[in-house]
């Protein structure tokens, strides 16, 4: 296989949601041994904080967990972007209306999907959305890395299914 498989997640500033899902995505990804098959990055919908780390609490989040966030600095998701992503992951719906009204080809607009789709758990619930910790408690802050734990399961076992029909 001569690429590797990009899985881009989006929120809204690229502090919170995305980047600690991008964190846990590439660790999971280099437990499954996929690192040398599989490339991971985030971004916002927004440009309030391009060049900022995570939020710290998000950084508090991940280590407690075992993940190292601190290289982490926000970018804008570009409708370019498209180009150099298989799968982007919107972390709610209304990062899906931005990117899809981003998308300049239904190529692009295929690529789009929110992650939790990928968690059969929350999809049977219609808990579609990762909600935002950015204005709550560390609380909130643990149930958005709950939520993408659960559905990166989901989501490594697409990403294996494509590999598949890649090799």
């Amino acid at each position: 296989m001569g690429r590797l498989f990009t899985v881009t997640y989006v929120c809204t500033g690229n502090i919170c949601r995305s980047p600690m899902g991008e964190v846990v995505l590439r660790d999971q990804i280099a437990t499954e041994g996929l690192s040398h098959l599989v490339e991971v990055w985030s971004a916002g919908t927004g440009d309030w904080h391009i060049g900022e780390p995570a939020d710290h609490r998000a950084l508090a989040t991940l280590r407690a967990h075992g993940h190292d966030g601190t290289r982490h600095r926000a970018k804008q998701f570009r409708p370019m972007d498209f180009a150099d992503a298989d799968l982007v992951l919107a972390l709610d719906r209304s990062h899906q209306r931005a990117l899809t009204r981003l998308a300049r080809t239904e190529e692009d607009r295929g690529k789009v999907r929110l992650l939790r789709s990928f968690d059969p758990a929350a999809s049977a619930a219609g808990l579609l959305d990762v909600e935002d910790p950015y204005f709550g408690s560390r609380a909130d802050f643990e149930d958005t890395y709950a939520a993408l734990v659960a559905a990166n399961r989901g989501l490594i076992a697409h990403v294996r299914e494509v590999l598949e029909e890649w090799s």
